[in-house]
C-alpha cells in the first residue's frame, strides 16, 4: 500500500537492428608549422591606437552625484541593519533578565 509503483520499461517489438554506419579512414597529413609572429613595436603615432575619455564638467557631476547617491543608499541599508540588529539584541536581553530575576525570585520563596 505504501510501496511506490514503479512504472515497467516498454520493451521494443519486432527485431531491431542499428543502423548500419559506413566508417572510411582518413588520412592524416602533416602541415608546415607557421612561423610564430613577433609582436612590432608601435612607431611614434601621432594618433594613439585607444581612444582617451575626456570629461565634461556635466558628466564628472553627473558621475560625483550618482556616487553620492551610491553611498548614502548603501550606508542607509545598512545602518538600518545594525539599528534592527541592535534592536534585538536589546528585547532579547531584557527577555534575559526578566527570565533571570522570575527564575531566582521562585527559589528565594521557598
Amino acid at each position: 500500500m505504501f510501496r511506490p509503483k514503479l512504472p515497467t520499461m516498454p520493451q521494443p517489438t519486432g527485431h531491431v537492428t542499428p543502423p548500419a554506419a559506413v566508417i572510411e579512414p582518413t588520412t592524416i597529413t602533416p602541415g608546415t608549422p607557421a612561423p610564430p609572429s613577433t609582436p612590432v613595436a608601435p612607431a611614434s603615432d601621432p594618433v594613439p591606437s585607444r581612444p582617451t575619455v575626456q570629461l565634461t564638467p556635466g558628466a564628472a557631476l553627473a558621475l560625483v552625484g550618482g556616487g553620492t547617491a551610491v553611498v548614502l543608499v548603501v550606508g542607509a541599508v545598512l545602518v538600518s541593519m545594525l539599528l534592527a540588529v541592535a534592536i534585538s539584541a536589546a528585547s532579547v536581553a531584557v527577555c534575559a533578565v526578566v527570565l533571570r530575576s522570575l527564575l531566582t525570585s521562585g527559589t528565594k520563596h521557598r
